[in-house]
Order: structure tokens, then C-alpha cells, then sequence
């Protein structure tokens, strides 16, 4: 009798330790299913921060949105005919306060923002021209909106920017 009591002890004292450790398991589970979409809205509200610079070449708009709210909408000049402006998804490779084009007449570029090699969004001082296409590629803005973008883009970080281009 001694025997089967001690066998029984152990035997009651496991099959505890394991009820236990699945309710442990069941509370990870239930905290996990509570967390999860605590982190879903904290990762969206870290991928929304910074600024996005949309292009639309169909209509020669350049809308700018920071840290997921529209905030300018700008009227922009992309590749006259004969020119291609890229489509896609760039995030700015470097940034000048001051550039002239080594390549067309030594033209000022003021606030270029360069997405893909030779490519940049810049002021541009031919504002009679925006809103319609007129470049060799780059995309031409109002000085002083290429100034407001230049500044965003500084203040976020390039890191933190997205310059998405479509059609």
C-alpha cells in the first residue's frame, strides 16, 4: 500500500505540472492574440512615417504626403516628347541645395533631389511651363515647392522618403 501510494504522488504531481504549463501556454496564446493587433497598428503607423512624393504623369501632378496625410499637391513638369521620366518606386539617392546639369547647357537644378542616376526632381525657374510636359526626364517643380519637398525630405530623412512615379 506505502508502494502504490509514493507511484500515485509523483504520477498526480506531473499530470499538475503539465495542466499548469498548458495554462501557461493558454495565456502566451491569449496575450499573443491581444498583441498582435497592437503591433499590426504600431508597424502601419511606422511604415506611414516620413514622406511620400506621388507623381502622376497623366495629369502633371506631384501630390506629398507626411507621415501618411496628404499635405501639398503641386503641379510638376515630366519628359516633353522624345524624353522618358522613369515609372516606379525610388527612395532619393542624393540631395543638392544647389546643381546645374552637367549635361543640358549647365542649367540650375535648385533643391535636386536625385531618385535614379541622372534623374532628379528640381525647382525649375520655367513656371509658365508646369502642367504640362517639358523636361528631358527629370521632374520640374516651382522653386519654392522644390524647396518644401527638399526640407521635408531632409527633415525625415531619405531613408524615410518614397518618390513613387506612375503613369
Amino acid at each position: 500500500m506505502g508502494v502504490s501510494a509514493t507511484r500515485a504522488r509523483p504520477h498526480a504531481e506531473s499530470h499538475g505540472a503539465r495542466r499548469q504549463a498548458a495554462r501557461g501556454t493558454i495565456r502566451r496564446a491569449v496575450a499573443l492574440v491581444w498583441a498582435a493587433p497592437l503591433l499590426w497598428v504600431l508597424c502601419t503607423v511606422i511604415a506611414q512615417a516620413g514622406v511620400v512624393a506621388r507623381v502622376d504623369l497623366s495629369s502633371q501632378r506631384m501630390t506629398v504626403s507626411v507621415n501618411g496625410v496628404p499635405r501639398y499637391n503641386w503641379p510638376v513638369s515630366t519628359a516633353r516628347r522624345g524624353y522618358v521620366t522613369p515609372t516606379g518606386t525610388y527612395r532619393p539617392q542624393r540631395l543638392y541645395r544647389s546643381y546645374y546639369s552637367k549635361k543640358y547647357y549647365n542649367s540650375p537644378m535648385p533643391h535636386a533631389v536625385f531618385f535614379r542616376g541622372g534623374y532628379a526632381i528640381h525647382g525649375s525657374y520655367a513656371v509658365n511651363q508646369l502642367g504640362a510636359p517639358a523636361s528631358h526626364g527629370c521632374i520640374r517643380l516651382h522653386p519654392g515647392n522644390a524647396a518644401t519637398l527638399y526640407g521635408l525630405i531632409q527633415s525625415y530623412g531619405p531613408q524615410n522618403t518614397l518618390i513613387q512615379i506612375t503613369r
